[in-house]
């Protein structure tokens, strides 16, 4: 899927997802607290980790990971040169296919960066 406005495609994931969550509120919170505590620093920062996150989005082809992962990136100070070594990793990892989901990537990237 190519998404043409990263904003409102997160905007209705996110409705999508208040949508969901009553029914599955365990399955939902245990989620929440598996991200708080992946992106957390430690050995590794939270930048590092957003990052990883958003090159395993790529090579998984998930358009809402690298939306929410390229925004996150942005709050924790990626830069477009750190998010096209990520697209990078992700494309030599997943192949063609990444190739495709790297250049939507780096899109919601620079829609996101273009906010602050």
């Amino acid at each position: 899927m190519s998404v043409d406005n990263w904003k409102e495609f997160l905007s209705q994931t996110d409705g999508r997802l208040a949508e969901m969550r009553p029914g599955i509120q365990g399955v939902m919170k245990g989620f929440g607290e598996v991200a708080k505590n992946a992106i957390a620093p430690g050995a590794l920062d939270s930048k590092t980790k957003e990052l990883i996150a958003l090159a395993i989005g790529i090579a998984a082809r998930c358009d809402g990971c690298l939306g929410y992962h390229a925004k996150a990136a942005i709050k924790y100070g990626a830069t477009r040169e750190e998010v096209m070594e990520a697209i990078g990793v992700a494309i030599y990892m997943g192949g063609g296919p990444s190739v495709m989901y790297g250049a939507e990537a780096l899109s919601a990237y620079d829609t996101f960066k273009d906010e602050k």
